[in-house]
């Protein structure tokens, strides 16, 4: 297991923590939250030292050590980015539990609904580009799009569409998506299912109607998603191993296969080809290393591939996400979540000294492997965990893994004051 972590002065590092661990006055839960601001890109070489990355390696080790002596998961892959820079990325367990070949940080996994938040950022290029707009009807591209409802057809936007409040019921023709119907098939067939709120009005969570984001983009621009988002995402940043297709997973050498639990233990699956016909909701793969670099971008570097702008307009949250069942609202301190284009907006309380906290997020499922997402941006902080098995692990794996670092940095900054003041 490789991992990428590289080392800093510590007067830099002092730095770093006295300015990312500062929370910024969060809105009220009951309002909808302000839009998202992104943290300006760091100077580069900001790195833990060689202590504090030995104490975040074994904590992080020993979590899924932990998780795969239990028999828990199978495999895993962990990237964690601090500011401009990967801290971590490694490998746990086995890609196949039948041939034991172990996973990496190059491992390839598919990443189900965290393709959602590539979608929404895939879409805003597109709107910087001229190419589209937020307020662009459904129907202006996709001509066969069409709603039972007809007065509510001329409404539906693309906004409504990527922060799941069409108007639709709760994953509306899912099952068609998953049976391989084209999306502009699944688009004329709309019109079976009967809008249940005006569009913009209440949150339902879709993956078809989602998916008409991608389809529109395919018409825009002439080609594939699985084309668009190699050349306007995996290319710039340098995410070798990522892709959108089936085919694309086929080819790798460094797969990790997706397993089913049974008595003994854990079986292997084959990899299935359910929503490569709609990347935009759940068909892209990738690594570790891959989603390491996919977060920093969302952390504000490489403008050059979406401005800081457009990108909180992602962020922004449309629609608040009522109840209290959803796993990610027992987290620690939640108080609310939204939903913005392609990605979750929680806040969270601190329970301890009442510090408001954001967190942009998303979790996927897909073909037994699941996935977690989570940005940070008031502490300029990323994390994503990949599985290539179901597992309730899953579930709390953020805010464990976000507690593990914060404790080995608040340690850290209190021996940096210690050392500082003994110099003098």
């Amino acid at each position: 297991m490789k991992k990428l972590i590289t080392i800093a002065t510590p007067s830099m590092l002092l730095i770093m923590l006295l300015l990312s661990f500062v929370s910024a006055k969060q809105p009220d839960s009951n309002q909808q939250a302000e839009n998202i601001q992104l943290p300006q890109p760091l100077p580069p070489d900001i790195h833990l030292p060689d202590l504090y990355k030995q104490r975040l390696e074994d904590a992080i080790q020993a979590y899924f050590n932990k998780a795969l002596k239990e028999h828990k998961i199978v495999g895993a892959a962990v990237s964690i980015v601090k500011c401009d820079s990967i801290i971590y990325a490694g490998g746990f367990g086995n890609r196949n539990v039948a041939l034991k070949d172990t996973v990496n940080e190059k491992t390839i996994f598919r990443i189900g609904s965290v393709s959602k938040g590539f979608a929404g950022i895939l879409t805003g290029i597109h709107v910087e580009e001229g190419l589209i707009n937020w307020e662009d009807k459904i129907i202006d591209h996709i001509p066969n799009f069409k709603l039972a409802a007809k007065t509510q057809t001329n409404k539906v936007t693309l906004s409504h569409v990527l922060s799941h409040t069409a108007g639709l019921p709760y994953h509306s023709f899912t099952n068609l998506v998953e049976d391989g119907l084209s999306l502009s098939t699944i688009a004329g067939r709309f019109d079976e299912v009967l809008p249940i709120v005006e569009p913009g009005s209440e949150y339902n969570y879709q993956n078809a109607v989602f998916a008409l984001s991608g389809e529109i983009i395919e018409r825009v621009t002439g080609q594939s998603m699985k084309e668009v988002i190699q050349n306007k995402i995996f290319n710039p940043l340098k995410m070798n191993t990522a892709s959108a297709s089936y085919e694309a997973l086929q080819k790798s050498d460094n797969v990790a296969m997706p397993h089913q639990r049974i008595r003994r233990g854990w079986r292997a699956l084959g990899i299935n080809k359910k929503y490569y016909n709609a990347v935009a909701a759940g068909g892209v793969n990738a690594s570790a290393t891959d989603m390491g670099k996919w977060m920093k971008f969302l952390l504000g570097n490489n403008p050059e591939v979406m401005m800081p702008s457009t990108m909180d307009e992602v962020f922004n949250p449309i629609i608040q996400v009522g109840g209290r069942r959803n796993y990610y609202q027992r987290w620690p301190g939640y108080s609310a979540s939204f939903y913005g284009l392609g990605w979750r907006i929680h806040e969270f309380k601190d329970l301890k000294t009442g510090e408001e906290n954001k967190v942009i997020h998303h979790g996927g499922g897909v073909n037994n492997y699941r996935s977690e997402i989570a940005i940070y941006p008031n502490e300029d902080l990323g994390i994503c965990v990949l599985f290539n098995s179901p597992n309730k692990m899953a579930k709390d794996c953020i805010p464990k893994i976000h507690k593990i670092i914060q404790e080995i940095m608040d340690s850290s900054d209190n021996e940096f004051l210690r050392e500082s003041l003994a110099a003098l």
